[in-house]
């Protein structure tokens, strides 16, 4: 492996492989086929590019994203790679010029959409060349229990058989048990090497809220973090991406929305201003990510309710690719849940409507959990563990738990004196003994568990709710309004055959102790450090605007992060630090120098 070691320490500047990688890279050296699985920002990509640039011939990376695929093209070629991409994107001359240097052997590795890849022409033309790999990206994408499902990829899978004896490799950040066995199948791999990292981002602080006042809580979030942090914000309809963009211009924070329906010209141009640090948050659809190949993104909000664990957890993987401390925030809410069951139901395939059903509700039951998040994550994902993380909002602010039985019963009582007929809003003012027409109009106030539930808050009693129907002792029926209908376990609460524990209801200053005093990059630095730091990322925007390129294709976070630390004033110093190898040391050696040679002095 000293080949594979010195393209790691002199092409890409890393001294050392991450866990899994040195073994992935040996088994697809020695001809084997490999499903890798490691988390996002956990280095799959090294697992080809490596072997790409070490066996003769040109490594066919199959990709699903445009986007993607021109930004890992440009952060190889500033490392010295020859690389190359053949998608929709490129006229009849670019592309032209891509397949004579791919038939001339002058590239390491082609990224190809799975369109161009199986067109009968392209196909035919990889059959007379020196191929030293095949990888497929996102391989999820292959299964009907992967969450972003693309037929097209189901079709990779005839490739094998027409390249016996060439390694292919398929990678993913997300895939349960179910997933992974539906992808071994589909692409045919041949006694594949299974390797498999921890899913866990210990970088990334999760937090979930029960979205009140979203707009404000979302506020109130960025107004936490550093002026210049990028980040996204994930909602789930065009129209209220539009609204949450506007909201945030109105707070003068630098931001630009994102979805399919508009055109693709400003969908390139947000792309371009985002990776660029131009613009520090986008607004966005799930359309908007997969196509994200930047380390700095500091923090990642889902304003609504994912569709599934899998799409979540890779959502927020997009955060602290660096390694550096990042932000996961998801905002929880009960129509969340109404609207993407009714969503589920209008499919038309029983099969793949039980699919998401199940991914839904392991979905919201994480974020209802009073357990650690990361746990419920892990578990999820096969990786089981009962340790807590440290770095959520469940660890940082544990709940305290009491014997809610009382309480139980005073929701259940009033859900049956109700007809189970209303929904939570309603069952909370009727507890509270509220006074408006609706109360009136139904002639609640009659009710005899009418004001009894004066103890607790609309928050507090909301809270309550959420957790019986965790806990299935009430459901809502969302084809009825969303109205709460009790379960047969019910009884055992209303007859106090159960103690039931539940969690007292946090309020939103609770939050407050898991704040951090820095966010980001800054959390890593001593004050001292700060002005340095500042001066090397001033220095860094300066190349990548002369040179056209993004900031962190110069150098990322964490390599300047590890300059301010190591403070090299040669050139052999500065290959030590990582991130840097020979063709940068070249390339921004001596300005890097220069600045920290002025800064020690």
């Amino acid at each position: 492996m000293n080949s594979a070691l010195n393209i790691l320490q002199t092409v890409f500047g890393y001294t050392s492989f991450r866990p899994q990688q040195e073994e992935v890279i040996a088994d697809v050296m020695a001809g084997k086929d490999c499903f890798v699985l490691m988390p996002t920002g956990g280095g799959k990509s090294l697992c080809y590019q490596i072997p790409a640039i070490a066996i003769p011939g040109t490594a066919i990376i199959v990709s699903p994203l445009i986007s993607l695929m021109q930004d890992q093209v440009t952060a190889l070629k500033a490392n010295g790679i020859k690389a190359a991409y053949y998608n929709s994107s490129l006229d009849d001359t670019q592309a032209h010029h891509v397949l004579m240097d791919l038939h001339s052997g002058e590239l390491d590795l082609l990224y190809v959409s799975p369109e161009r890849l199986l067109t009968e022409h392209f196909f035919n033309q990889l059959t007379n060349l020196r191929i030293a790999l095949f990888a497929i990206d996102e391989a999820h994408c292959v299964s009907q229990w992967g969450h972003d499902f693309r037929p097209e990829y189901t079709k990779i899978g005839a490739l094998r058989a027409s390249f016996p004896h060439i390694p292919f490799i398929a990678l993913t950040a997300t895939a349960g048990p179910a997933t992974q066995q539906d992808i071994l199948h589909q692409l045919q791999l041949q006694n594949p090497q299974l390797h498999q990292t921890s899913f866990d981002r210990p970088n990334i602080r999760y937090s979930v809220k029960d979205k009140r006042q979203p707009q404000k809580q979302l506020l109130d979030f960025l107004q936490t973090q550093e002026s210049s942090a990028s980040g996204v914000i994930y909602a789930n309809s065009r129209k209220k991406v539009e609204e949450i963009a506007e909201f945030l211009k109105t707070e003068d924070f630098s931001v630009a929305a994102y979805h399919a329906g508009l055109p693709a010209e400003l969908r390139h141009k947000v792309h371009h201003q985002f990776i660029r640090d131009e613009v520090q948050i986008v607004v966005a659809t799930i359309a908007f990510g997969m196509g994200i190949d930047k380390p700095n993104v500091r923090f990642v909000v889902h304003y609504d309710l994912p569709k599934n664990i899998e799409g979540y957890y890779q959502e927020t993987g997009r955060a602290g690719r660096d390694g550096l401390n990042s932000e996961a925030l998801l905002l929880f809410g009960a129509q969340d849940i109404a609207t993407n069951r009714f969503f589920i139901e209008q499919m038309q395939n029983q099969e793949q409507q039980r699919i998401e059903s199940f991914k839904l509700q392991s979905m919201i039951s994480f974020a209802e959990a009073q357990t650690c998040r990361r746990s419920v994550l892990l578990n999820y994902f096969g990786e089981h563990t009962q340790q807590s993380c440290g770095n959520c909002d469940i660890c940082l602010n544990p709940p305290k738990w009491f014997d809610g039985t009382e309480a139980a019963q005073k929701i259940l009582s009033c859900v049956y004196r109700m007809n189970q007929s209303f929904g939570i809003k309603q069952v909370i003012d009727v507890l509270r003994g509220a006074n408006n027409e609706k109360i009136r109009q139904h002639n609640h106030q009659s009710l005899t568990t009418y004001g009894i539930g004066k103890e607790y808050s609309a928050t507090e009693w909301q809270s309550l709710i959420k957790q019986l129907i965790h806990l299935g002792y009430l459901f809502q029926d969302i084809q009825n309004h969303s109205v709460l209908k009790l379960t047969a376990a019910a009884k055992t609460v209303f007859k106090g055959e159960v103690n039931l524990q539940l969690a007292l209801p946090k309020g939103e200053l609770a939050a407050k102790g898991q704040t951090r005093s820095r966010k980001g990059v800054r959390s890593e630095l001593l004050d001292s450090e700060q002005e340095l730091f500042e001066a090397l990322r001033q220095l860094r925007k300066e190349i990548a605007d002369s040179e056209d390129i993004p900031a962190y294709q110069v150098f990322g976070d964490a390599t300047l992060v590890d300059m301010v630390k190591k403070q090299p004033t040669t050139d052999g110093e500065l290959l030590q630090v990582s991130g840097v190898g020979e063709v940068k040391l070249t390339r921004y050696g001596f300005e890097f120098l220069n600045l920290l040679r002025e800064q020690k002095n």
